[in-house]
């Protein structure tokens, strides 16, 4: 099974057709929770660092949808689209995910967040509906785009404990 991994990210796949993403936060559960929830904390922290977030819209509901839009140093925009399909408060999300260049290659997240010695253990699985999807997208560049993230996630957490 392939992996790679560092101090605090680790990257599996578990099947032909998952990504199962591990970080680790030095933060409260429920911090964390916060700021992968609230739209004013995605907007600075969600893609990688070369691009900017210029639309980020949420409705953080059951059966609510979000739509994020990166611009990237070419001037593209590159939507991402999904719906909210379980919400349990600081532990579970679980949303489909959209990259809107490629319609009709939709992926299930399932986020959890447990607490462990003080520090949050956020654990992302992506299911997807054939192993090409699931290929696609981890040869897109995703794997990066997700340390990036996850880094900037951190760095955003640290400014609001």
């Amino acid at each position: 099974m392939p992996s790679k991994s560092d101090s605090t990210f680790t990257l599996t796949l578990p099947s032909d057709r998952e990504i199962l993403l591990t970080r680790f936060f030095n933060a409260p559960r429920q911090l964390v929770f916060e700021a992968m929830t609230n739209p004013e904390h995605i907007a600075r922290w969600w893609g990688p660092r070369a691009m900017t977030m210029v639309s980020c819209e949420m409705d953080f509901r059951v059966g609510g949808g979000y739509r994020f839009v990166l611009r990237g140093p070419d001037g593209n925009d590159y939507g991402f689209r999904g719906v909210y399909r379980e919400i349990t408060p600081p532990v579970r999300v679980v949303n489909t995910f959209e990259f809107e260049g490629m319609p009709g290659h939709e992926s299930v997240e399932t986020v959890t967040l447990e607490e462990v010695d003080g520090k949050t253990k956020l654990t992302s699985l992506a299911l997807y509906q054939s192993t090409q999807d699931r290929d696609g997208h981890l040869h897109s560049g995703m794997e990066s785009g997700a340390r990036e993230s996850h880094d900037r996630l951190e760095e955003l957490i640290a400014t609001l404990a």
